[in-house]
């Protein structure tokens, strides 16, 4: 079955060509307290669009024992900020941290990447956005699974109106955590689904928009002795639909089960597991690519890098945005709007 090349694969060969004889992007990466920040080192080293010129870690006691790390310059805050030649800062600190380096690299001047979730102050985050635009810099969020192949061919699928009239979005991840990760997460109202909710409320938002109505369900159920939302539901009204985003922390195959499921008067689209990439669509009446009933689709995997379709994308908003060539395909509405939803259902915001 022919499958309409995704957005995913479209930068990846944009990566391939667009860039092949274009100047690295000179990159540093702020921080690297989350749990991304290996990933995304080991990407941009990888990526002949970018030039690692250096990470900063202004906490000492971190770790620097990585095989990812290995031969990186070691800076500190002034070099990455103060050097004009570094166009993007790849923040990957602490949550609690990540808002405020942020902030600093846009002041300097810097396009931004910025992992999830972007701390607890929506205000903050306002601000950070507005004052990127104002200089006319982009500030990119790390929530995963936006270049994810299957389901971007699911929201394809429901967008198009093969699933009929889409009234459904429900997605479930369950991830087994030991005692020290609960603590560190403990300190956020919202726990697993300030930690989790926050991807996937971003792919509910990115279908069905900003929800007339959010309501958030933080339970400790699990046997630990700390005060972590381990089990958590968001309920996220509209007008015709519904979105149902469940987190917990303690189921031990846990990514086995991870889903997302659209449905709609014509049948579903399932992405499950999230590795490797899947899609099943069950329809009543062909529609698209699919036939009627069950259908499973797999995608193949991937080529580059986790988190390269980010920055692929990002290098092309650098290089090419500067001239109105590509702006990104994910508003700074779109990403304030997704962060208000995570803070209501995280009861951080009424």
């Amino acid at each position: 079955m022919a499958i309409l090349m995704t957005r995913r694969a479209l930068i990846s060969a944009a990566g391939a060509t667009v860039f092949a004889a274009a100047k690295p992007i000179r990159t540093a990466v702020y921080g690297m307290g989350h749990a991304h920040a290996m990933g995304k080192v080991a990407a941009l080293r990888s990526l002949p669009q970018f030039e690692l010129a250096g990470v900063c870690e202004p906490d000492a006691a971190r770790p620097r024992t990585n095989k990812a790390l290995e031969g990186v310059r070691w800076v500190n805050q002034r070099d990455i900020l103060d050097d004009a030649s570094i166009e993007l800062i790849v923040v990957e600190s602490r949550v609690q941290e990540n808002l405020a380096y942020a902030r600093q690299a846009v002041d300097a001047g810097k396009f931004v990447h910025l992992d999830k979730a972007p701390g607890v102050s929506l205000p903050a985050l306002r601000d950070l956005l507005a004052e990127a635009d104002r200089r006319k810099r982009t500030v990119q969020m790390g929530y995963q699974w936006r270049y994810h192949p299957a389901m971007q061919a699911a929201l394809e699928a429901a967008r198009k109106g093969w699933l009929g009239d889409v009234y459904s979005f429900r997605a479930r991840i369950d991830k087994p955590m030991g005692a020290a990760d609960r603590r560190d997460l403990a300190a956020f109202r919202g726990g697993m689904m300030f930690e989790l909710g926050c991807h996937l409320i971003d792919r509910a938002t990115d279908l069905l928009g900003k929800p007339t109505r959010v309501t958030g369900h933080l339970w400790h159920h699990g046997p630990y002795d700390d005060q972590l939302a381990d089990n958590t539901l968001a309920i996220l009204e509209y007008p015709r639909a519904t979105a149902e985003i469940s987190i917990a922390a303690m189921h031990p195959n846990g990514n086995t089960y991870r889903t997302v499921e659209i449905t709609g008067t014509n049948g579903s689209a399932t992405v499950r597991p999230f590795s490797p990439y899947r899609l099943i669509s069950d329809l009543k009446n062909a529609a698209g690519p699919y036939p009627a009933g069950l259908k499973e689709t797999a995608f193949p995997p991937d080529r580059l890098p986790g988190f390269s379709p980010d920055f692929l994308e990002l290098a092309r908003v650098i290089r090419e945005g500067a001239r109105g060539g590509i702006a990104p395909t994910f508003s700074a509405w779109h990403d304030l709007m997704t962060h208000e939803v995570l803070l209501k259902a995280c009861h951080e915001l009424e």
